[in-house]
């Protein structure tokens, strides 16, 4: 185990994480909020890949530090052409994201949803629980989110227009 090589190597890394920070602020900042976000998939791909080019230039003396800036800008800049097609494109989008499911629903727990989505019960119970609700008739829904969240509808609170777009609301799923 090697605690500490040579002096060179710690003022590398403090030179290459100070100005690959500087680059990495300077890019999402132009690029955008949705660069970081976690809508779904796609961005949190997008989101650990960014975390690893900066890990790899930040620690390997091989990458040269543009090629680091040029990683983070490459994928920046495809993250905003795909987020640009699929705002434009229902093709793109349904290729990139995945519609939210309908998991529990005026009493009844959907199967079908909670096997295609790898989602127990329990799972469900804890998300009722975490929102504050101390029993499913409480609930009007819960919907497994794009991003991998689960949203907990209370039973009684609006028109239920906030599940406009999720499968199986309308039709009873």
């Amino acid at each position: 185990m090697r605690f500490f090589e040579d002096w060179a190597g710690l003022g590398r890394a403090a030179v290459t994480g100070m100005t690959a920070y500087i680059g990495l602020i300077f890019l999402l900042r132009l690029f955008g909020k949705r660069t970081l976000s976690k809508l779904n998939a796609f961005d949190l791909v997008v989101t650990v890949a960014l975390g690893s080019i900066l890990a790899t230039a930040l620690l390997s003396k091989d990458i040269p530090l543009l090629e680091g800036l040029t990683g983070f800008t490459v994928l920046a800049l495809l993250q905003l052409i795909v987020t640009w097609l699929s705002v434009r494109s229902a093709a793109i989008r349904r290729l990139v994201r995945s519609e939210p499911a309908l998991l529990y629903y005026r009493g009844e727990f959907r199967h079908s949803a909670l096997r295609t989505e790898r989602v127990t019960e329990n799972e469900v119970y804890q998300a009722v629980r975490t929102s504050g609700r101390g029993g499913l008739e409480q609930v009007e829904a819960v919907v497994l989110e794009s991003d991998g969240t689960m949203s907990v509808i209370a039973s009684g609170t609006g028109s239920g227009s906030a599940l406009k777009g999720v499968s199986g609301v309308e039709s009873g799923g």
